[in-house]
């Protein structure tokens, strides 16, 4: 099935592409444009579509639903079909739900980012629907990750569930909080999803690969509208999605199996970090924007312009060069994120090192006098 993978992200890119093109002339046309957002808001307002996560959710997950509509069809049909791409009917009958649950909820938020993007909810509604939709994946689908961990009963269990729901939260909020500059948070959304898709690869994890795939497919095409000067932004209504499906597929990707010392991706324990290091761009950017915001005793979830790109950009950065200088030190920690789990304690060690001095040189960088930049 490996074939049905770049296939797939073809297929992403061309509706995507499409669909965005469409959405420029059709947002402009309707004054469908950047908003000021929720109440207390901060951010330079540009007469720009602001709907582009509509191609994306096209590209990504609307397919995606296709293909497990195919997935439900009886087993006579899918026995006409050659042995090379027929998946394994225990593999259809155990994941066909839980995907549907998945599609489902992203469709949930995709229409909550659209009405907030014209009629602001409030971050306190749209985090509430965010983990109501994270915590019935978790409680009635059993999504989440460190299973070991049921093995100390009942508070075991409890620490996988909750970490797994805040989890989740974090990394789509992580997304959302990235765009705020002309392709920063689409482009850094295709390093994480490439390398993870090299990881579900390796893994023969053939579900998540093909959803990785239209994933990153899509955001390829609306890059292509987006990367600066953009046309058209994603808006809520696609960095949720994007958000969504990318702690979604860290979650559900088999990062580690001790039990087999032939796994692609590593038999050591502290394989199960590699998401840290695959999203330590996204995580720097929330954390230091949290923190910052507490400090100045506001809402971490009311936008505003210190954001560390806004920051690199104050420092002197063009908003075109901090967000190449972004994508490119999400590549490095990206790569580095795959071997996590199959090198000796002293090179993971390493690893987590360069990790850590990325993001220090992030922060030298970004010291300095702030000024106003960017889209907030």
């Amino acid at each position: 099935m490996t074939y049905l993978v770049p296939l797939a992200l073809f297929v992403g890119f061309v509706i995507s592409l499409v669909m965005v093109a469409l959405l420029v002339r059709a947002g402009r046309r309707a004054g469908m444009l950047d908003s000021s957002g929720s109440e207390g808001h901060h951010k330079q307002l540009r007469s720009i579509p602001n709907i582009g996560g509509i191609g994306i959710f096209l590209g990504a997950v609307v397919p995606l639903g296709i293909g497990l509509g195919l997935l439900s069809l009886s087993e006579s049909v899918w026995s006409l079909l050659p042995g090379s791409i027929r998946p394994p009917d225990d593999l259809v009958a155990q994941s066909l739900p839980t995907w549907v649950a998945i599609v489902a909820a992203a469709l949930v938020l995709h229409v909550v980012g659209l009405v907030d993007d014209r009629r602001p909810l409030g971050a306190g509604l749209k985090l509430l629907v965010q983990a109501v939709m994270a915590a019935s994946l978790v409680l009635l689908f059993d999504v989440r990750f460190l299973h070991v961990l049921d093995d100390f009963g009942g508070i075991g269990w409890s620490i996988s569930v909750v970490g797994t729901i805040l989890w989740i939260l974090v990394i789509t909020n992580a997304i959302n909080f990235l765009d705020n500059m002309d392709g920063l948070a689409a482009g850094v959304a295709v390093v994480a999803s490439t390398i993870m898709m090299i990881a579900t690869l390796m893994n023969a994890q053939w579900f998540i690969a093909l959803s990785l795939a239209l994933l990153i497919g899509s955001l390829l095409g609306f890059l292509v509208f987006n990367f600066p000067v953009a046309r058209i932004f994603m808006g809520d209504g696609g960095s949720l999605v994007v958000g969504w499906l990318l702690a979604i597929a860290t979650v559900r990707i088999t990062f580690v199996d001790t039990g087999d010392p032939d796994y692609a991706l590593g038999s050591a324990w502290y394989g199960v970090l590699m998401p840290l290091v695959v999203l330590a761009v996204p995580l720097y950017d929330f954390t230091s924007v949290v923190v910052i915001r507490t400090l100045q005793g506001r809402s971490p979830f009311v936008g505003d312009q210190q954001h560390f790109s806004h920051r690199l950009v104050a420092r002197g950065l063009s908003s075109t060069r901090a967000v190449l200088v972004i994508w490119l030190v999400a590549i490095v920690t990206g790569v580095g994120g795959i071997f996590l789990g199959s090198v000796a304690p002293w090179i993971a060690i390493l690893i987590g090192v360069q990790t850590l001095l990325l993001l220090c040189m992030l922060a030298v960088l970004e010291h300095g006098t702030r000024s106003e930049g960017g889209r907030g």
